[in-house]
């Protein structure tokens, strides 16, 4: 004779997930992400960062790709935690889409 542990039925509400709400979030997210990345960015460029240097600079090349390597840098100080820009961001634009939705 086999004696089988009893199973609780799972209650109908926590088996399913509204995954258009998930998706809606992930998505308000990665906009706020790179709202903030942006913003990084941007005070990387205010801050001098990627700036010609006054001696030896590395010519035309170097000042076109520089606002490529500030923007990475953002994004990588974003993923890293950032300065907390998205969460706020995320929380105003999931307020304002819930409203609208």
């Amino acid at each position: 004779m086999q004696i089988s542990a009893p199973t609780l039925p799972i209650e109908p509400s926590l088996r399913t997930v509204d995954q258009s709400a998930v998706a809606t979030d992930d998505r308000l997210r990665a906009v706020a992400k790179d709202l903030e990345a942006t913003f990084l960015a941007e005070m990387l460029k205010s801050a001098g960062l990627g700036g010609l240097p006054e001696t030896f600079g590395g010519g035309a090349g170097e000042e076109q790709f520089a606002s490529f390597l500030r923007a990475e840098q953002a994004r990588m100080m974003v993923d890293a935690g950032g300065i907390g820009l998205s969460e706020m961001l995320f929380d105003a634009l999931k307020e304002r889409a819930d409203g609208i939705l």
